[in-house]
């Protein structure tokens, strides 16, 4: 019965680590940090594994990194090392590939709330229902709707001001 849990373990982490570590650095911008956490709830995961529902695991698992990166950030005034907002020298990108609007994407995300951050991460990243999103963060729908709602509206401000959007039905 324990070799079918572990296997059971193993292909979970196996079709889903990979997509909760993104999840993870979705959250907080560091891809260090999102190892750590995810490593962490696939810990903890596998001591609750034979008590886990298996309809709801992955949502487990994405609550267990999400209060992981919330606590993470409480604790981070507390060290000596500091991490910085932005880097000492400025990276350009010079290829027309997409990359530079993702970065920018990414970086306006990375300015939200950590909770907002996680509401629009798991509505419009892993395109979760409300209700699933909700159980996740340990909050009602409406709340959910609102972080999004804020969480939308702030990106918008955000590239607004920085990418100039340019209006394609305007006439000259």
């Amino acid at each position: 019965m324990r070799a079918d849990r572990e296997a059971e373990y193993r292909d979970f982490v196996t079709t889903r680590g990979e997509r909760l570590r993104r999840y993870a650095y979705l959250c907080c911008g560091d891809w260090h940090l999102a190892e750590d956490v995810t490593q962490n709830a696939l810990v903890r995961l596998y001591a609750a594994w034979g008590r886990a529902r298996k309809e709801s695991v992955d949502a487990y698992a994405r609550r267990i990194i999400t209060n992981a990166l919330i606590d993470e950030r409480r604790r981070g005034w507390f060290r000596r090392e500091r991490v910085a907002e932005t880097l000492p020298d400025a990276v350009t990108a010079h290829h027309d590939d997409g990359r530079a609007e993702r970065l920018t994407l990414l970086d306006a995300v990375f300015r939200l709330t950590p909770k907002q951050r996680a509401a629009v991460v798991l509505r419009y990243w892993e395109d979760l229902p409300i209700e699933q999103t909700a159980r996740i963060l340990n909050c009602s729908t409406g709340a959910v709707k609102g972080l999004t709602t804020r969480g939308l509206d702030t990106l918008r401000g955000l590239l607004t001001d920085e990418v100039p959007l340019t209006d394609q039905g305007a006439t000259s």
